[in-house]
């Protein structure tokens, strides 16, 4: 008896040792910590393998396998530990076209002018595996996950076709989902048949990424695949019709002057070259060509298939939407309206907003916290938290300020009308009194910023509030009524809003001089899908919003309300000389000012 009884304390000794000894995540403060078993890089496995799809885009006969690479700690291998997912899926791993002269498409033509063919462009593939990012890797696998990469379709080592957001692009990640949760096959080889099983996956998955890659995991919830519990899209484009044109108007993302949807098909078609041909065929040269319309800009069903706001009804995955306030490549509006949405839905939601341009991903902290409590399953409470998260003017991009939501619940509706003043400066006023039309003429040899500091030009309208006596806050959407007349059927309507004066030098902020813009095609007035040519000298009425922001205007400056016709840093740029008439009376902006009427009036008397 006494031998049995020192047998157990020795094995119990010995299991408790043993216990101590695996290394499982842990957490503090509702996140998860570095583990210090999962810390050494050199004792992790790395794996490729190839998730079946249920379609085939290529056209080869077979369903479109895609290329996947795991990184996952030691112990998911030699003691059976279990572990959740963050993935992230790209067109870019595998390189992207250089760029070569005539890539873009020719914007120097009138509105609604047929175009000369753009040259196409092929990627030149570099390496036999593509190079995918080890900054996930980094961050996540020591902290007790399991990080996954994914070529999207037609890219790198991956089968299929590019789409550039077509269906395949959103079943691409939910079939690789499915792989991590027993429902798909995965093979080791890429034409092979041995399989492989995610056999030490909680199927637990949390997606993130910014821009293209950002956009994937909005792709994936959109299906309501299972096992998809959260996402952090970082600066996502979330309908291509956004992304490359504007309320009717033909308008480039901002540094890609001329970019349309078929250039970044060609930008990221980095797969097999024997194809392609048949790619290009199906999707460039049919389905995008015959889709796109460069003429009329207008809303179409090609478009309506390519924005993932009309398909978020199946959607479960909890979202923290990530962006800044000045990123004029996939502009703000983006992450806003799937935001509004998923809240409408009832999803837990969080946006977090920084003042700074392209990318920008939220604090580690949020995004720790975000995946702990829906990857882990810990009740951090995180979906109790302020909805909305903006970093300030002057802070960092790591210490934002909470709001109970975004537009800021206390910001408020204030109409401002136009007083007459061309060439030089009019003003915004609170009352409608002016019967006066005013005219500009079109001419995109003068930057938006040279007009906004130009004392007295006829090429652009500006109207400016009295000097701000205190700090004025906006937070939501800027909305215009313009009525106005062109002098030709077609012209480009470019709407910039501004604090003055102009703060120049290197020192400048991104904050200091533009507050948001909008653009729009005056012959979309009616509809968005269905345009008519303007009778010169008739005016029209059109309202549209201005892209979202959330800044506070320092005491000192002025608003103002520029209203010019080509934006030559997004528009197209037709022959100078075309008049653009508004009609005073029938114009006025709508600004969403945190305490309303009474917080403008206090500002500006």
């Amino acid at each position: 008896m006494k031998k049995i009884h020192q047998f157990l304390i020795v094995f119990l000794i010995a299991f408790t040792i043993s216990a101590q000894e695996k290394s499982k995540p842990f957490f503090k403060d509702g996140e998860a910590q570095i583990v210090e078993g999962f810390k050494d890089s050199s004792k992790w496995i790395r794996t490729d393998l190839w998730v079946e799809t249920s379609f085939d885009t290529d056209g080869d006969g077979k369903l479109d396998r895609m290329h996947v690479d795991v990184t996952r700690p030691l112990q998911t291998e030699t003691e059976g530990l279990k572990l959740p997912i963050v993935y992230e899926s790209s067109p870019y791993y595998a390189g992207t076209a250089s760029d070569t002269p005539g890539l873009f498409w020719d914007v120097k033509h009138e509105i609604g002018a047929k175009e000369k063919q753009r040259t196409r462009v092929e990627v030149v593939r570099r390496g036999k595996r593509p190079i995918i990012s080890n900054s996930q890797v980094r961050t996540w696998v020591p902290r007790g996950y399991i990080v996954v990469h994914s070529s999207s379709p037609g890219t790198g080592l991956s089968d299929g076709s590019p789409t550039v957001g077509g269906d395949n692009e959103s079943l691409a990640p939910k079939a690789v989902i499915d792989w991590l949760n027993g429902r798909a096959k995965g093979y080791t080889e890429r034409e092979g048949n041995k399989e492989v099983k995610a056999y030490w996956s909680t199927g637990k998955v949390g997606m993130t990424g910014t821009s293209y890659n950002g956009t994937i995991p909005l792709a994936a919830a959109t299906t309501g695949v299972k096992g998809l519990e959260a996402i952090i899209p970082v600066a996502p484009n979330t309908s291509y019709y956004h992304y490359y044109r504007s309320n009717g108007l033909v308008r480039s993302p901002g540094g890609y002057l001329g970019e349309d949807i078929d250039v970044l098909y060609d930008y990221i078609h980095s797969g097999k070259e024997e194809n392609r041909p048949h790619n290009n065929k199906v999707i460039r040269d049919t389905e995008l060509a015959n889709g796109m319309d460069r003429q009329t800009g207008d809303y179409n069903d090609f478009w309506a298939g390519r924005d993932y706001l009309n398909d978020m009804k199946p959607m479960k995955a909890a979202l923290l939407m990530s962006h800044g306030f000045n990123d004029w490549n996939v502009m703000p509006e983006h992450s806003y309206r799937i935001y509004a949405k998923a809240k409408q839905m009832g999803l837990p939601s969080q946006i977090f907003y920084h003042q700074n341009g392209h990318g920008g991903p939220p604090p580690m902290k949020m995004m720790n916290r975000w995946f702990t409590r829906y990857l882990h399953g810990v009740q951090n409470n995180v979906e109790k938290d302020d909805r909305a998260w903006i970093v300030r003017e002057n802070d960092k991009r790591t210490q934002p300020t909470p709001y109970r939501d975004y537009p800021n619940p206390a910001a408020k509706p204030v109409t401002l009308y136009l007083e007459p003043g061309a060439p030089k400066a009019g003003k915004l006023v609170r009352s409608n009194s002016s019967n006066t039309k005013e005219t500009l003429v079109d001419n995109y040899s003068f930057s938006g910023e040279s007009l906004a500091q130009a004392e007295n030009t006829n090429h652009r309208l500006i109207y400016v509030s009295d000097v701000l006596k205190e700090d004025l806050h906006i937070s939501g959407l800027s909305s215009i009524t313009i009525k106005a007349s062109s002098s030709k059927p077609a012209v480009n309507l470019s709407v910039w809003l501004v604090s003055l004066p102009w703060t120049k030098g290197r020192r400048a902020k991104i904050t200091d001089n533009i507050i948001t813009r909008g653009w729009a095609d005056l012959q979309n007035h009616k509809s968005l899908t269905k345009s008519a040519p303007l009778k010169p000298g008739k005016f029209y009425e059109m309202t549209f919003d201005l892209q979202p922001d959330d800044q506070i205007i320092k005491k000192g400056q002025q608003i103002g309300l520029m209203i010019f016709s080509s934006d030559n840093n997004f528009t197209l740029l037709p022959e100078p000389g075309t008049e653009l008439t508004v009609d005073l009376n029938g114009t006025s902006i709508t600004l969403p000012i945190v305490g309303g009427k009474n917080a403008f009036d206090k500002a500006t008397k």
